[in-house]
């Protein structure tokens, strides 16, 4: 009997040293690529920081029981292939993209790896996904709704400028999501009695030569797609508007906070704020191709005073009343 006894104990014994042991081995931190063409400077701080607070909100908290590889290409997009390498290096489990122009080499590099889009102007137009609502492969995330809001921008240029009646749209047609923009415009140009003049933006060079263009064909205004070569060159872009005194809708809250006039765009902070509920998912085991694709809730009308003031422009008191921010 005693035998047995000192036998149960010694197993008990055994049993809760190895318990012991397998509680102090260090558990594995998931590790999270952020991969954004642009440099740590041009990104909004404000899209990462609602990235961070999404991973906060869902227990998931960076340095602790998160790691995040953060990667910036500076705008050389001959750079992002060989950053997605590193970050595969590094086996992530998770690649998120701080829109279209990551998404691509991301895509390109990998069909294993899970992607999140942090943005997409049209996920279906690009490639990225086979439908919003079955994304089918390694990549999900969310949209911007960009082409159906392109009308709404046209609107708000007309309360801006009610003598509107010819503006430009500048543009990459082969941009994903501009095609479908176009028919939006056509749409709302039409309702609002406006004429267009298309002026596509291939390159750095075509930004002035499209300026001469806009005052030969007498545009009195100006709507700008989503463009990486505009983006880039933003400030060169909005001195040009400036100088020729041409409103300028845009479509990212960057070009306002640079000088230009307004924009209205989807909410890109809730974008990424959203963007961690599929990191989190996808840590816990879903797959990308279970998740759809989410569009914006959320959306900013930003205004620039100053910007009007120097192209002698006066906003209307309620269209500014609509404004979720005001820059003076």
């Amino acid at each position: 009997m005693r035998k047995t006894v000192t036998g149960f104990a010694l197993s008990a014994m055994l049993y809760a040293l190895c318990v012991a042991a397998e509680a102090q081995q260090p558990k594995k931190v998931p590790r999270i690529g952020f991969l954004s063409a642009v440099s740590s400077a041009s990104i909004p701080r404000n899209r990462i920081e609602a990235f961070q607070q999404g991973l906060r909100e869902l227990g998931h908290v960076e340095g602790k029981n998160i790691v995040i590889e953060y990667r910036f290409a500076d705008g050389k997009q001959d750079r992002l292939k060989e950053i997605v390498a590193e970050l595969l290096r590094l086996k992530v489990e998770v690649i998120v993209t701080g829109g279209p122009t990551a998404t691509r080499p991301a895509k390109e590099a990998t069909s294993t790896t899970p992607i999140v889009m942090g943005f997409d102007n049209d996920p279906v137009g690009s490639g990225f996904v086979a439908s919003l609502a079955r994304p089918g492969k390694n990549i999900t995330g969310l949209s911007t709704l960009h082409p159906e809001i392109s009308g709404k921008q046209l609107e708000l240029l007309k309360e801006i400028v009610p003598k509107l009646s010819r503006v430009g749209v500048l543009g990459n047609w082969t941009q994903p999501g501009n095609k479908q923009a176009l028919t939006e415009l056509k749409a709302a140009a039409e309702t609002l009695g406006l004429q267009l003049q298309y002026l596509e933006v291939q390159t750095s060079k075509d930004i002035d030569v499209v300026f001469q263009e806009a005052t030969k064909g007498r545009a009195e205004a100006i709507l700008v797609l989503a463009n990486p070569v505009i983006i880039y060159q933003r400030a060169h872009f909005i001195d040009l508007a400036t100088k020729n005194r041409l409103p300028a809708a845009y479509s990212q809250p960057e070009f306002v906070d640079a000088g230009g006039l307004f924009s209205y765009t989807a909410s890109f902070s809730d974008l990424f704020r959203r963007a961690a509920t599929y990191v989190d998912k996808i840590l816990k085991g879903a797959k990308p191709a279970d998740l759809p694709v989410e569009q914006p809730t959320k959306f900013e009308f930003i205004i620039n005073l100053k910007a009007a003031k120097q192209i002698g422009v006066t906003i209307p008191p309620n269209v500014l009343a609509r404004a979720d921010r005001v820059i003076k």
